[in-house]
């Protein structure tokens, strides 16, 4: 018999454990072990049988046992240590406290955060991303304002059935036995409403979750007020249709916004200047805040110029079949007919999202139409979307479309093991502390560290046989069947990872490309080759999940099982054990196709060493002694030959250098090479994979310029937002009218030679437009074979002369800076200060072509 409802009852602590009940609620302990160390000793055996979760921990111990710890003072003054360290933590000054102009608060949307695996809100990388920005924020005291959504059955839990295919199942959350607290203010809890089509109303209730200092902000359509429908919009992270996934978007992005404004208004927090979204599941964020101003009598396009100033957008997809887009009717019905904004028309709403193909509305397009700053989470991402999104800012080269990038980073005290923090800690101080000293890991004895990296492995090695007899027995086997689980993996053997999603790019199964050779890899009987895998496939990609069972497969055979195990049900806590216990993390994507990917910088901090092809992130810090980059087949167009070059180009680094490495022992035993590795990843990598590191390049290269120009719109009213946005509609009506028409040079000689200069002189027609309001400039640089400028350099030319028709007379120089092919051209773009980048308004001019390359002047 089921139960019709579920609830969490919780435990009424004694007045002396008030303060268990303080470090429980703030997940700062997710991060922190000395206080996990305390929840342990409330109860040894139950904390491990809850799974080192303090909720349910609390839940479960016994009112005798609370009562015994109210009378233990050596409990009590442990948990007041830990109380007093913990509201310390959260109010001292930290680095963002000694800057002088960042922004008050930074509000930050994302679909999903991976926090700690018991609050079980994310489905992979950009949730456990999400997480570590959180809490390095926290650890910075950046003041982040985080906002998402509370998923009643977060994302699904992973088993496999006999035959090795995923299955999913949604296991039911309550808010009670989670570590949050409901929003209330005067009247009871705080609700949000979004007015639907046909007079329906989206009601949703806010949970806060406090991650350290950082509060995070979770909506929950799971209220009464709702319809079955409309209480089902957060049943679970990334499911349904596309009305389901657009309800969503909704409640995220203008409910996220409305959840905020509550939270400021009931807790006194500052306001955000600054909104981040993380992809474009937020997007509509921007219109909420649109609304707001227009309904403050602003007109639309006034309000777009102050949002845009005031946001990001980061974008986490170098593919087009990533992003969300919506039909165009599905949008035109939420924002038009009876259910229309009387301040936003739905008009100007369609065109924000409008792509190549008019019956979609996409959402990422819509962001960075809302966003003055967009960023990739790679130096190769960024050039990928630069291309990919080149077509907004047409007449611009790829180069100069305004995307940048920061790269990915990771929360070491979340996933570095707690014996090589001790050490660092011990023997590192200022690392631990500032995050500074990174050489000083060549000082750490080898021993010392091979001794703490085999801790690591046993650790792997012993938690993944009880996950695989886990497994076996969900799949029907019984445990006199199961005898051989104890010899699985070796806890003195060379051990790769692989544990990420499964889409088809990651490409999970290209080790499976010569099986007979991989069997050789693993069954070595002198440098054997052990592999751990794990990785969940989107319910609705039958794809990757036949990936997953050809893996499996392999894997259940005999002759391989004890060296190649499928680990199912991938979620943080296994993705701490596997990227502290692997040697070598393997991954091997289709270049360009991985945004940034992190579990590598997580094996890196962890003292492992990266098998990669060179995509996201590994394409810009590999440096050719801190791992080993897969050679890739960029130029192979046959996807099937392209597999087969890069997996035996695979197979070939695993035998010869890897394993190698790894089994060349000196005379005490210890591998000296690879250490000699090790250190240099530690030394090389450690400072730039940290979330730290990133946290302080959004906040200096992104949120504070955004609020500086937030605030210059913003002020006297709206001012400048004001003025903007009329030189903007100005500027674009008279455009039409700019030409260069003429342009001529004097100074080139019969040979020009490198280090002589160019004088150039140009005629602009700016028709209705004033000198203030462009940019001219001379292009120049290298010349491919298509007379095509080659990364050119930019020179501003001065405006001399303005006759009284409007032509404008331009002078510069351009020097002769390098050999060969040479060229340039004269360009024209809008100019306001006010703009981040010339490419802002996607406008530019530039002289007609000439039938072909001329001695310099145009005619």
């Amino acid at each position: 018999m089921r139960a019709i409802r579920r609830f969490t009852v919780r435990t009424v602590l004694p007045a002396e454990l008030a303060a268990l009940g303080e470090l429980v609620h703030n997940l700062r302990w997710s991060w922190h072990p000395e206080t996990t160390d305390l929840f342990a000793e409330v109860d040894p055996r139950l904390w491990e049988q809850v799974g080192h979760d303090p909720v349910a921990l609390l839940g479960a111990v016994t009112p005798a046992r609370l009562s015994e710890l109210a009378a233990d003072r050596r409990f009590l003054r442990r948990l007041a240590d830990a109380a007093d360290d913990l509201r310390e933590y959260i109010v001292s000054p930290r680095w963002y406290q000694t800057l002088p102009d960042a922004p008050q608060a930074v509000a930050y949307f994302s679909p999903e955060y991976g926090i700690a695996a018991a609050l079980p809100q994310y489905s992979g990388g950009l949730g456990i991303l999400a997480g570590d920005h959180l809490k390095a924020a926290s650890d910075l005291g950046v003041p982040v304002l985080a906002v998402g959504l509370l998923y009643r059955h977060g994302y699904f839990t992973q088993t496999l059935s006999p035959e090795g295919w995923q299955l999913e199942h949604y296991p039911s959350l309550d808010a009670g036995g989670l570590p949050l607290a409901l929003l209330k203010d005067d009247d009871g809890p705080v609700k949000i409403r979004i007015s639907l089509p046909e007079q329906r109303v989206l009601h949703a209730q806010v949970w806060v979750a406090q991650v350290g200092r950082v509060p995070l902000l979770l909506l929950d359509s799971d209220v009464a007020d709702n319809d079955t429908a409309a209480r089902d919009v957060t049943d679970r992270l990334y499911g349904g249709g596309t009305d389901h996934r657009l309800m969503q978007e909704l409640l995220l992005g203008i409910g996220g916004v409305r959840a905020i404004r509550a939270y400021c208004r009931v807790t006194g927090h500052p306001e955000p200047e600054v909104f981040h979204t993380n992809e474009g599941h937020a997007g509509f964020l921007g219109l909420e805040r649109i609304r707001e101003l227009t309904e403050t009598r602003l007109s639309f396009d006034e309000a777009l110029e102050a949002v845009r100033a005031g946001t990001v957008f980061t974008t986490h997809t170098p593919v087009p079949a990533g992003i969300d887009r919506f039909p165009t009717e599905m949008i035109e019905r939420q924002f038009g007919g009876d259910n229309a904004w009387p301040t936003v028309p739905v008009e100007r709403i369609l065109a924000l999202g409008a792509e190549s193909d008019p019956a979609r509305f996409n959402m990422a397009v819509m962001g960075m139409r809302l966003a003055q700053r967009v960023n990739g989470v790679s130096r190769l991402h960024g050039e990928v979307s630069r291309d990919m999104f080149k077509d907004l800012w047409p007449g611009f080269d790829v180069d100069e479309v305004p995307i940048g990038s920061i790269t990915n980073g990771v929360h070491a005290p979340t996933w570095v093991g707690r014996e090589l923090m001790e050490l660092a800690g011990r023997e590192l101080p200022s690392l631990i502390e500032r995050a500074r000293g990174w050489d000083g890991i060549q000082k750490i004895p080898d021993a010392e560290l091979w001794d703490i990296r085999g801790l690591m492995r046993r650790r792997l090695v012993e938690g993944a046989r009880k996950r695989l007899r886990e497994a076996w027995r969900e799949r029907g086997a019984s445990d006199a069947e199961l005898g051989w689980i104890e010899e699985v993996l070796d806890p003195e053997a060379l051990t790769i990872g692989f544990a990420r999603r499964v889409p088809s790019y990651k490409r999970l199964t290209l080790m499976l490309r010569d099986p007979e050779r991989l069997a050789g890899l693993l069954l070595d009987p002198d440098k054997p080759v052990q592999i751990v895998i794990a990785g969940k496939a989107h319910p609705a990609d039958e794809g990757g999940k036949k990936l997953i069972q050809q893996i499996v497969k392999f894997a259940d055979q005999q002759h391989v099982r004890h060296r190649i195990v499928f680990l199912p049900d991938y979620d943080m806590a296994l993705a701490q054990l596997m990227t502290q216990g692997c040697d070598v993390w393997l991954n091997n994507p289709l270049r360009p196709l991985e945004a940034s990917g992190t579990s590598g910088m997580k094996s890196a901090l962890n003292g492992g060493l990266n098998l990669s092809i060179r995509d996201g992130w590994w394409d810009e810090w590999y440096d050719g002694t801190n791992g080993w980059a897969i050679p890739t087949a960029d130029g192979v167009s046959d996807p099937d030959r392209r597999d087969a070059l890069e997996a035996a180009a695979l197979y070939d680094l695993i035998e010869h250098e890897v394993a190698d490495r790894f089994y060349d022992r000196a005379g005490d035993g210890l591998p000296r090479r690879w250490m000699e590795m090790v250190k240099h990843t530690l030394t090389s990598l450690g400072p730039k994979v940290l979330a730290g590191r990133m946290l302080r390049d959004y906040v200096t290269d992104l949120y504070t310029p955004a609020a500086r120009s937030a605030r210059a719109l913003s002020a006297d009213g709206y001012a400048s937002a004001k003025a903007f946005a009329a030189w903007r509609l100005r500027v674009a009506q008279a455009w039409p009218g700019v030409r260069v028409e003429h342009v001529e040079t004097s100074g080139v000689g019969e040979a020009p030679e490198v280090g002589s200069s160019v004088e150039l002189r140009a005629t602009v027609a700016l028709g209705d437009l004033e000198p203030d309001d462009v940019l001219v400039e001379a292009a120049y640089g290298k010349v491919g074979a298509h007379d095509e400028l080659v990364r050119p350099t930019y020179a501003k030319l001065a405006a001399d002369v303005v006759d009284d028709d409007g032509r404008a007379h331009y002078t510069g120089v351009v020097p002769l800076d390098r050999t060969g092919a040479f060229g340039y051209t004269v360009r024209v773009v809008p100019y306001h200060p006010l703009a981040a980048s010339p490419a802002e308004l996607g406008l530019v001019t530039v002289p007609e072509e000439p039938a072909g390359m001329t001695n310099g002047t145009l005619r």
